[in-house]
């Protein structure tokens, strides 16, 4: 498949001209050595789950980087986490050049150890998620994001099945000790039927048969793998009685919908979990705007115990906020923006000195053209496509 520019290739080209370590996180086939290739074409390269390379980076470690050039790419160093060591010592020798080493890896909790223990000031780190639809028009509801699903869809479903396995087998036990791995497979299509829903851990649990820190301990490694978004609920002083717990979803849609056997979009459709797919999209690519300007995820959802609900709140620079409802319809009516109506008159009470607040109704592109966006004082509908432009 032929390169496509990513979003975050500016923040990475930048940090590589300030920082002498470039650390490259994110979920595994997400595109992260194409990018650093792409981008630095004449570092030479390294994948550290190469038995030969492993071998020799243990064997004789100093040697071994001696006889590296930088700029150097050491791919998956998760792998080899005695590295982070061995690269700060040389950084340490030269500490004003900048650019040298690039570092990638698919598991974040134990990478990011590593970088806090030997790096830290030295590194800049960066997150590359699968595709954007802004980044590609082939992204979609049904196959997601990941680049080889992309890039040969009628073979998504067997790339998600297999990613699903490798996924099982390198990451998740690299990070936690999952020893049954069949009731691991049914913890992740049970998690994906809970897709876009209040996370209750006890609802997961107890069909499985395992303890509630058992799931907590499963969800901490789908979060730090970048394969689930937790969005917590949104506090604020308003006078009333909030929903505390998270909701959670599948990252991808493409790999939720495999989990939960959806194939073509006929079948898409007809599911009744068509609207939280949707919903859990819009969550994806607002999350992959902001990483991909090098800020770190934030988006919130809003329901209080009178059953008042909004999707997502996104905050943005001085104060700003913006109220999200995703309606998986093509038609839309202006009673579906009352909730963030009556959100965004608290908003407005409880902060009294004001607020700046956009809120947008965002749905499924209609069949013809729409000659307003206007739906209702103070609301925007806008087709998804068009919302994910203006992120």
């Amino acid at each position: 498949m032929r390169y496509l520019r990513r979003e975050l290739e500016s923040q990475v080209t930048r940090a590589a001209k300030s920082f002498p370590v470039i650390v490259l996180t994110g979920p595994r086939r997400a595109g992260k050595t194409w990018v650093l290739q792409h981008l630095f074409p004449k570092a030479r390269y390294f994948l550290l789950e190469d038995p030969t390379v492993v071998g020799r980076l243990r064997t004789d470690p100093t040697g071994f980087l001696d006889a590296v050039k930088p700029p150097a790419i050491l791919d998956e160093v998760q792998n080899v986490p005695e590295v982070f060591a061995l690269v700060r010592a040389r950084m340490d020798v030269r500490p004003r050049l900048t650019g040298q080493w690039f570092l990638t890896g698919s598991q974040e909790s134990p990478l990011m150890q590593g970088v806090t223990e030997s790096m830290a000031g030295r590194a800049a780190v960066l997150q590359l998620r699968p595709f954007s639809t802004r980044e590609s028009s082939k992204v979609s509801l049904l196959h997601g994001g990941y680049p080889e699903a992309l890039g040969r869809p009628t073979a998504a479903r067997l790339w998600f099945s297999s990613y699903v396995q490798t996924y099982l087998e390198r990451d998740v036990r690299a990070v936690t000790a999952v020893k049954d791995l069949a009731t691991f497979r049914r913890f992740l299509a049970l998690l994906a039927s809970r897709h876009g829903q209040v996370l209750n851990k006890t609802d997961l649990a107890a069909p499985l048969g395992v303890s509630v820190p058992t799931v907590t301990q499963w969800l901490g490694v789908l979060e730090t793998t970048a394969q689930v978004l937790i969005v917590p609920p949104f506090y604020e002083n308003l006078g009333k009685r909030l929903i505390k717990s998270p909701k959670v979803y599948v990252a991808d849609s493409g790999l939720a919908c495999h989990l939960l056997g959806i194939e073509t979009a006929g079948e898409l459709a007809k599911s009744p979990f068509a609207g939280t797919l949707f919903e859990g999209f819009i969550a994806a690519e607002i999350v992959k705007a902001q990483v991909n300007r090098g800020q770190r995820p934030e988006v919130y959802y809003f329901r209080d115990a009178q059953g008042l609900e909004v999707d997502f709140l996104v905050p943005g620079r001085g104060g700003a906020m913006s109220l999200v409802e995703c309606k998986a319809s093509r038609t839309v009516k202006p009673e579906m923006a009352v909730p963030m109506q009556r959100l965004a008159a608290a908003l407005r009470a409880a902060r009294r000195k004001g607020v700046s607040l956009s809120l947008s109704l965002v749905h499924q592109s209609p069949n013809t053209p729409v000659p307003t966006q206007a739906i209702a004082p103070g609301v925007r509908a806008l087709a998804w496509r068009d919302f994910v432009a203006g992120l």
